[in-house]
């Protein structure tokens, strides 16, 4: 007979079979440590509140509007500060004398008249500067006394998820790989890196190209509409461009979760060419509900989605391809 041994044998890993009360004991302390992690993120940013907003309210300073049309149009600031665009009437023009140029940049600033102080202006003749007049002018503001603490908690919440993301994918992968084969950790792990270059690229493609676009359009269409557009409330465009970013980097996910499926025997590359008519479809949806109601931001998400599909075809393919070839090789 053999001796009982009251270690349980061995896994891939090297190291002894857990029970499940310890287990569960290990995975109460991954949420303690995530949960831990959390809070200190979303208390570093709580206490920077004001650098995460300025982050999020980049793309807002990016956004141009289109303004039909030949009327001419002037940008009035003082110093660092912009005050306001107006389109001056042909008395102003006249007598303002802001010359034939359809956008204008004015600089209010202050000149010494004698012994007095006194403001006076100029226009900028810097080609770049006149382009302030073709930025969007949105103020976000807080409507409610406790509007301030609403919008901080907020920056807060998206921001620690950001920056505890590294650390609770570490505790997570901690608790996963014991329990995975060499070979699927290596498979996992390769998945992982992937997966979070793709997910930064559609978070910046969209932070940086897409955003802009997509603000413009959104006061475009309210103007459009007869509604003014020149004040948002801070806590509806936080929630919208910081969920605006996540949609679209988990969008770019897309062809790691087709490939894993792809190459566990759920899916083949027959079975992903002939849902290519449905994916189109699928696509245009997701560029529908995530991006604001206008074509041009739907067009923008919807092609490198479209495009991110056709290369996971091809990837498919490829390995079907070896398949095939490494089957005849040994038959």
């Amino acid at each position: 007979m053999a001796a009982f041994s009251p270690e349980p044998p061995d896994n891939d890993g090297g190291g002894p079979v857990k029970t499940f009360l310890e287990h569960l004991e290990d995975f109460r302390w991954v949420l303690v440590k995530v949960s831990v992690t959390l809070a200190l993120a979303m208390l570093v940013c709580l206490i920077g509140a004001n650098y995460v907003i300025a982050v999020v309210k980049w793309p807002l300073t990016r956004a141009m509007v289109s303004r039909p049309g030949t009327n001419q149009v002037v940008s009035v600031s003082f110093g660092t500060n912009h005050l306001v665009n107006f389109q001056p009437t042909p008395e102003e023009k006249q007598s303002l004398n802001l010359g034939t140029n359809r956008f204008v940049a004015i600089i209010v600033e202050p000149l010494a008249l004698g012994t007095n102080q006194v403001l006076g202006w100029r226009v900028n003749p810097d080609p770049g500067v006149s382009g302030e007049a073709r930025q969007m002018q949105v103020e976000l503001v807080n409507l409610s006394p406790a509007g301030g603490f609403f919008v901080a908690f907020q920056a807060a919440l998206y921001g620690g998820m950001v920056l505890a993301a590294p650390l609770i994918l570490y505790f997570i992968a901690s608790f996963v790989f014991p329990a995975l084969k060499m070979h699927e950790r290596k498979y996992v792990f390769r998945g992982m890196f992937i997966g979070l270059g793709l997910f930064l690229t559609g978070v910046s493609f969209c932070y940086f190209v897409l955003m802009p676009v997509a603000l413009s359009a959104s006061q475009m269409y309210s103007n459009w509409l007869g509604l003014g557009a020149s004040q948002w409330r801070a806590e509806d465009y936080i929630s919208f461009v910081c969920r605006f970013m996540l949609g679209m980097g988990l969008g770019f996910e897309m062809p790691v979760v087709i490939l894993t499926l792809v190459k566990i025997g759920v899916l083949s590359y027959a079975t992903l060419s002939k849902a290519r008519r449905y994916m189109i479809v699928i696509n245009l949806i997701l560029g529908a509900l995530l991006t604001t109601p206008e074509v041009v931001t739907q067009i923008l998400m919807f092609v490198p989605l479209q495009l991110l599909y056709e290369i996971t075809v091809w990837i498919a393919w490829y390995w079907d391809r070896q398949e095939r070839k490494r089957a005849a090789l040994e038959s």
